[in-house]
């Protein structure tokens, strides 16, 4: 558009050189100006200035149009008449555009200017600018539309292989589905491998455990039957440790066959009954303390755990709360959810952050007066997870340490 402004300025500029007279002035009566030029207002107008005087017609264009020789360089250069354009503004303040001749006479450099409004060569653009941003815009949202589309539908395949993993965590499933996209079939084959892989270590785990327990059986019935000849265990105090022995073998040669494939089965152990039998128990190994046992427990509360080791989970951690309780131990228990929180209580000297993050390192003994190996804690701490639960330590509102046994509640396993 600006082209076609350039060419109805140039051809003003050139009638109106054209009525120059050789002395620097202007022959009105030679001037015949474009239809455009004879309506005021419209920002359309021209003037020559020279030394011999200034004249002008239409709308007035101000002064502030440089001439050629100090205004900036032209970047599209003069068109084929000569004239140079120029921006400018009118005496109103309407911005024009001007096309400048400098035309040499005997009494020196006349210059010759005609100007129209800028508007001309910018409004189509702008009309034409708002349809194409209207465009770009809906260009744009139909895009990031597009974009959420394929990132929601592409990435359902990993949301899928996420939840088969979870299935498989969860055991609800073995392995998860290797037909899977051409681009995840791979990670499903190599999480399978995985999966049979811990399977396998675990299983020759526990055969060695099963293996171990089976080979002290031996032993322990020969020594029986040697105890049970005349004059060797008088008191039968022997006799009863082997068979404390041959209890715990038969225990974890059960644990063994229970934890291979398909012979997991759960037990159900009602909390009251051993939290009342191991309080008896604390009493005597530590009759020369007195402590205040606090026991808030419903009756009808059952665990998912084999009774020898819920008494050893409660035992470890009733032997810790009363051996480090000044006069106070408090146990409890409520239902969150599918499981049961049995917390431990005392009114001791407790544990900093630090060393509760140590005490369930196996082997690390926090307190070197007793007699303890420091696995008590840890031994706990295997023992639930390997029931489904959890151990946790914090501070109690005792003061002391208060130790929370999570294991699943039996009222949820059918």
């Amino acid at each position: 558009m600006i082209r076609g402004l350039d060419q109805q300025l140039d051809a003003e500029v050139a009638m109106l050189s054209r009525a120059l007279r050789p002395d620097g002035t202007l022959d009105r009566a030679r001037i015949v100006d474009l239809p455009v030029f004879e309506e005021a207002g419209r920002g359309w107008g021209w003037k020559v200035e020279s030394s011999r005087g200034r004249w002008t017609g239409g709308d007035a264009i101000g002064s502030g149009v440089p001439r050629p020789e100090h205004g900036p360089k032209d970047r599209h250069g003069p068109s084929h008449t000569g004239a140079i354009p120029r921006e400018g503004v009118t005496d109103a303040g309407e911005p024009v555009h001007t096309r400048t001749l400098i035309v040499p006479t005997r009494a020196g450099d006349v210059a010759v200017v005609a100007g129209g409004p800028r508007r001309i060569a910018t409004s189509p653009l702008r009309e034409a600018m708002l349809p194409l941003l209207g465009s770009l815009a809906i260009l744009g949202l139909g895009l990031a539309l597009a974009t959420m589309a394929q990132l929601h539908f592409g990435l359902r395949p990993l949301r899928t292989l996420r939840a088969a993993l979870a299935d498989v965590r969860a055991g609800r499933a073995r392995h998860v589905p290797e037909d899977q996209p051409a681009e995840l079939a791979p990670l499903a084959v190599e999480l399978n491998a995985l999966v049979d892989q811990n399977k396998t270590q675990l299983e020759h785990a526990r055969r060695h455990v099963a293996n171990l327990a089976h080979g002290l059986k031996t032993p322990l019935a020969a020594l029986s039957v040697k105890l049970a000849e005349g004059g060797r265990d008088p008191d039968h105090s022997l006799r009863t440790m082997v068979a404390d022995l041959d209890n715990r073998v038969r225990h974890h040669l059960g644990r063994a066959r229970s934890a291979a494939p398909g012979g997991r089965h759960h037990v159900r152990t009602v909390l009251v009954p051993a939290v009342d039998a191991l309080a008896a128990v604390m009493r005597g190994v530590h009759a020369d303390r007195t402590i205040d046992l606090t026991i808030d427990i419903a009756p009808d509360m059952a665990v998912t755990a084999d009774p020898q080791d819920l008494d050893e989970m409660l035992g470890n951690l009733f032997d810790n709360g009363w051996r480090h309780a000044a006069s106070k131990v408090r146990i409890s228990a409520r239902r969150i959810g599918a499981t049961i929180e049995v917390a431990i209580e005392d009114d001791g000297s407790g544990l900093s952050e630090q060393l509760i993050e140590e005490a369930l390192v196996p082997g690390r003994r926090l307190d070197e007066r007793g007699d303890g190996h420091g696995f008590g804690l840890p031994i706990v701490q295997e023992l639930a997870e390997l029931h489904g639960g959890s151990l946790r330590l914090g501070r109690s509102d005792l003061g002391g340490l208060r130790t929370t046994l999570v294991l699943l509640s039996c009222a949820d396993e059918r």
